[in-house]
């Protein structure tokens, strides 16, 4: 999880109980473009549409990494569909993964974003 990649920008660093540290603070959900990171309520899974995601679209990323929590679940279908038209990509993977691959991700220099729910989620 230590990966330095020469991209800059928010890396989580390690898990804490429930959530993601990043830096000197802890998250329990997470939000993540390339600049910031930043505490984050999501709404239930099944509930997720782009509104709950407009600070990560906004950067206009290749993809939206979304973590979601332990176990993977997909996304819900209509928010896939809303961010292709869009040309934004969606990965859903549990969030551990999530968290993991965001870092060799960044360190690729890639444009990308994640929403990370809490790890017993």
């Amino acid at each position: 999880m230590e990966r330095e990649g020469q991209a800059g920008g928010p890396i989580v660093r390690g898990f804490a109980g429930s959530g993601f540290r990043v830096d000197d603070f802890v998250y329990r959900a997470l939000l993540l473009t390339p600049d910031s990171a930043a505490e984050w309520t999501p709404p239930p899974l099944a509930a997720l549409g782009e509104d709950a995601l407009a600070t990560l679209t906004a950067t206009a990323p290749e993809f939206v990494l979304i973590g979601t929590g332990a176990a993977l679940v997909r996304p819900p279908l209509a928010l896939v569909q809303a961010l292709d038209a869009r040309g934004i990509g969606v990965e859903a993977m549990d969030s551990r993964a999530a968290a993991r691959a965001w870092g060799v991700l960044r360190s690729e220099g890639r444009v990308i974003a994640a929403a990370l729910y809490p790890l017993d989620a």
